[in-house]
């Protein structure tokens, strides 16, 4: 049989939010901050807080369960796990094969990915990439992310915008579904200190030292975020689409990376959308990094944003710095 390249369709989703749930009042009463500031600058109303005990695979783990639940497909059926996250459980083992233990699938491929915020784009297209080559027949992709973990929570300016969360998707060939169709992924590491964890790693190896001066919690410049947010995810966008051979009045639902309402609104001037036509949670969730894109896909999905044969856009920008976007045939 030649071997020829296969069509890749996302067969089903699922996510996973903690229960508890810490408003901008709640914040109010930690940090020097208001409502209103919060609100007017971001757009987030509330976040969702993994508890001590719950780490990152957890909430991975249980996105994936959803998403095999919702594609009908056992777990003894997936071949490859991805996971895209920044707050691994540890160093290593990957979280990618902490999730394979806690789903039930023993001796499959598993590994993770950490292009943060665009961790979930850039596991679509890796994801397919398996499968268009016959090496999988199923893989996983999964976002999960408990940044509530590398969050200071004396700092107002950051604190306010993070959550944790997961959400995962199901890949296989379907003759039925073009799937998905064309990504454009990107990158720019001169501009990696823009947002980062400085220690823990080999160049800041944890010590007290280390410690005691708060280099193991984020830190983010947003000014110049906001402005390579902007110019990278147009740019993605506009790549795709022209890979796809669409244009951007063929999609029916763009879901972007849910960081800051100011970025999405922006970017729906610069491509000359309606708001109507982006599917936003961020009020309910925060930026959940990787997750967020994941978890905005499965909700959107199973609130009918989309149906079967409409054309969708996913794109997110994030530490690296890198950027992505999938078009996608539903």
């Amino acid at each position: 049989m030649p071997n020829t390249l296969r069509s890749v369709s996302i067969v089903g989703t699922g996510s996973y939010l903690p229960k508890k749930v810490l408003t901008n009042a709640d914040l109010v009463r930690m940090v020097d901050t208001t409502d209103e500031w919060i609100t007017s600058r971001t757009g987030i109303r509330e976040r969702r807080i993994a508890a001590t005990d719950e780490c990152t695979s957890d909430l991975g783990a249980e996105a994936v369960r959803r998403a095999l639940e919702n594609a009908d497909v056992p777990s003894s059926k997936v071949d490859l796990i991805l996971c895209a996250t920044i707050t691994p459980d540890m160093h290593f083992p990957c979280t990618a094969a902490l999730i394979q233990h806690k789903i039930g699938a023993p001796h499959i491929a598993c590994f993770d990915i950490e292009a943060a915020c665009s961790g979930f784009i850039y596991g679509i297209e890796i994801g397919r990439q398996f499968i268009m080559s016959r090496t999988c027949n199923t893989v996983v992709v999964v976002a999960a992310e408990k940044l509530s973990s590398i969050v200071d929570w004396k700092d107002r300016n950051t604190c306010v915008l993070f959550g944790d969360g997961a959400g995962a998707a199901v890949l296989q060939h379907s003759s039925a579904s073009h799937g998905i169709m064309a990504s454009s992924l990107g990158g720019d590491g001169a501009h990696g200190e823009l947002l980062c964890v400085p220690g823990g790693g080999a160049r800041l190896p944890a010590s007290v030292a280390t410690v005691n001066s708060g280099q193991h919690y984020l830190k983010m410049m947003g000014k110049e975020i906001y402005k390579h947010a902007m110019k990278s995810m147009q740019q993605a966008v506009t790549e795709a689409l022209q890979r796809a051979g669409m244009k951007i009045d063929d999609i029916t639902c763009i879901i972007p990376h849910q960081a800051n309402m100011r970025i999405i609104e922006g970017l729906a001037e610069r491509l000359e959308v309606p708001m109507e036509r982006f599917y936003v949670n961020l009020h309910r969730y925060g930026n959940m990094s990787a997750a967020s894109a994941a978890v905005a896909l499965d909700e959107s999905a199973r609130e009918g944003r989309f149906k079967r044969g409409d054309i969708i856009l996913t794109v997110a920008f994030g530490a690296g710095l890198t950027w992505g976007a999938n078009v996608v045939k539903w």
